[in-house]
């Protein structure tokens, strides 16, 4: 349905372009008025083709029931939390934390130990902090910015 009406919206601005260029069949002699009123189409078809260039709203999902976490909780998703998620663990970030980010998704908390060169001292941190973990299914819309969320200092 979105398509079809973007399709739409791009023939009728190709129509009303041009209309615009085409010849009137109107007589030569002209009048305020006419002038007017043509002004009036011009300003008429540019606000329809501007209301059809305005984007449909996208079907986001707003209430991701596991949002909580994602770091906003003491328990962090393995498989859908940004690697700053684990700040709070001291010892986690960056290096054990970029790793389990790197990797997955995970379908038990445990498979984290499988990770290629985890040291034996990010195994202490993580065994640390198992109990704070937790896995849920991965969500397409956290993927993204599982490594690189863009929040800079």
């Amino acid at each position: 349905p979105n398509i079809v009406k973007m399709k739409l919206a791009i023939v009728a601005a190709l129509v009303s372009s041009a209309a615009a260029f085409a010849p009137n069949a109107q007589p030569a002699a002209r009048t305020a008025l006419d002038a007017e009123s043509d002004r009036r189409a011009f300003l008429g078809a540019v606000a329809a083709f501007g209301a059809a260039a305005i984007p449909a709203a996208a079907n986001a999902v707003v209430d991701y029931e596991n949002i909580a976490y994602l770091g906003g909780s003491g328990v962090v998703d393995l498989n859908n939390a940004n690697v700053r998620a684990y700040i709070r663990m001291p010892g986690m970030y960056p290096s054990a934390a970029g790793k389990i980010v790197s990797h997955g998704p995970y379908k038990t908390v445990s498979e984290v130990y499988n990770i290629p060169g985890l040291t034996a001292a990010e195994k202490d941190v993580i065994k640390k902090y198992e109990s704070r973990f937790t896995t849920k299914e991965p969500a397409p819309e956290y993927a993204i910015d599982r490594i690189n969320n863009g929040l800079y200092r």
